[in-house]
């Protein structure tokens, strides 16, 4: 198993594995892949914190960092992080292939003075990689009750006592605006899913807003 810096030479490559991690997964088809095509010349994209995983000389997976924002209560901002999508291949998932990605990631990204990360996702995983629930922290969710335990949103502190030497007590957090850009975009986004082969959307448990759609 190998972890290194993605290159452009890797960028069709990421972005097919991407397609294929998470297609079927949060809805019909994805639009992970579209993120990631698009956040590469974002200015809050994080280009040395962006990394593909490879075993017997094949990409297997990849994940990326970028810039976030929090608010305070009196209205300032605050520079926070976040990443994702973390895309690991279908023949390798459940194997711990994710995790020790994910792991090597959030090191590097300490080393890099990075002190608090906010992002949207399962506790059962995550909690193995030190993440908590965000409510916690007091860090609300930005379409959320503030008062409400968001199960789905998730923070860790990778510098302990960041927050206090920051003067963050309790603050909003806004994600990129880049991680919107398919539903922001969607005639743009259609041009870019078709250049890649067709597959099979589906409506399946588990997805977002399933059970309301029955």
């Amino acid at each position: 198993m190998n972890i290194r810096l993605e290159t452009a030479k890797d960028y069709s490559e990421v972005e097919n594995l991407t397609r294929e991690s998470f297609w079927n997964v949060y809805r019909p088809g994805c639009t992970e892949h579209y993120v990631l095509n698009q956040y590469r010349t974002s200015p809050d994209f994080i280009p040395e914190l962006d990394f593909v995983m490879e075993e017997d000389n094949k990409i297997i997976g990849h994940v990326m960092f970028s810039k976030a924002e929090l608010v305070l209560d009196d209205g300032s901002h605050k520079q926070s992080w976040t990443f994702g999508p973390i895309s690991i291949h279908p023949n390798y998932k459940r194997k711990g292939y994710g995790l020790k990605l994910l792991q090597f990631a959030l090191e590097r990204a300490r080393e890099l003075g990075i002190g608090f990360i906010c992002m949207e996702g399962n506790i059962e995983f995550y909690k193995h990689a030190g993440f908590d629930l965000a409510s916690k922290f007091k860090i609300h969710y930005h379409n959320e009750p503030r008062d409400a335990d968001v199960p789905y949103f998730l923070a860790q502190e990778l510098i302990p006592g960041w927050l206090k030497s920051n003067g963050i007590v309790e603050a909003t957090y806004c994600p990129p605006k880049g991680y919107f850009v398919a539903d922001e975009h969607p005639e743009a986004f259609e041009a870019y899913e078709a250049m890649f082969p067709k597959k099979e959307k589906l409506r399946l448990p588990g997805q977002l807003g399933y059970e309301e759609k029955l």
